[in-house]
């Protein structure tokens, strides 16, 4: 059955405004977290139909669009409101979550596993660790302000990780806790980010709803001599955590030969 020209003009606007309110959205979404409103009300409707020179109908998509993310809520009568608070993750220096967010107030730590065990293949090739050999496992949930914003999965091996059996890993940084034992600072970390949904054990220790989006963040730690000494796998709550960084472009002659087709493609 073909379209109706109509219908098919009807669509195609709706599908306009929806590319439109997602511009929006993201303007001002970008607002949001940095903090331009504070924690009180966007501007009005019509304001922000002046300011972005889009419909009313665009504009009420476009908050709709970041109200259903979490990050403010429309009250009739009131406005729309700034509900919660995102903060900035930087991911060009090497720190543990509280040295990172120590401006935005105290992180702790509720440490569910703390055993020795014997390690899945992978993470004893990842940590170099010798066949045989038990490593330390630790899951803590992480909250800020008493909110969980991450859950970490942490393998160490056994030389680092028993000795911190007796710390307090409740209100410390394991990374801070690895160079006193070491005497030694942590040198690089290599570093894989991908999103995942929540499954139900994990939103509920979250305190997020099932299938609500989080950021996996994949570390490997290794001290200044090259050794890994932190395994880790993070799932960061999505409403919560922005990860960020400042990347700077290589010369394009750096990277690819003069010659390589690569080095024309836009």
């Amino acid at each position: 059955m073909t379209p109706q020209p109509q219908t098919t003009a009807l669509t195609e606007a709706r599908r306009r405004r929806a590319d439109r309110a997602r511009q929006v959205a993201d303007v001002l979404r970008h607002q949001v977290l940095g903090g331009a409103f504070g924690g009180g009300a966007l501007p009005g409707e019509s304001m922000l139909c002046r300011d972005y020179a889009a419909s009313r109908n665009t504009v009420r998509e476009a908050l709709g669009l970041l109200a259903a993310e979490g990050l403010v809520e429309r009250l009739p009568g009131v406005g729309t409101l700034v509900v919660s608070a995102k903060y900035g993750h930087g991911l060009n220096r090497l720190a543990g979550l509280a040295e990172t967010l120590r401006e935005h107030g105290e992180i702790t730590n509720e440490v569910r596993t703390l055993t020795v065990i014997r390690p899945p293949a992978v993470v004893a090739r990842r940590l170099r660790v010798p066949d045989g050999e038990q490593v330390v496992y630790l899951e803590r949930v992480r909250s800020l302000n008493g909110v969980p914003v991450s859950l970490d999965l942490t393998y160490l091996p056994q030389d680092i990780g028993v000795p911190l059996l007796g710390e307090d890993l409740a209100h410390r940084d394991v990374f801070v806790l690895i160079e006193e034992l070491t005497g030694q600072s942590l040198g690089h970390a290599d570093v894989s980010v991908e999103a995942v949904n929540a499954d139900p054990h994990c939103a509920a220790l979250l305190d997020v709803t099932d299938r609500a989006a989080l950021l996996m963040v994949e570390r490997v730690t290794h001290l200044a001599d090259g050794r890994p000494v932190d395994l880790e796998w993070i799932r960061f709550r999505g409403d919560r955590l922005t990860l960020q960084t400042q990347l700077r472009r290589t010369t394009p002659s750096a990277l690819t030969s003069p010659h390589d087709p690569r080095s024309r493609a836009g």
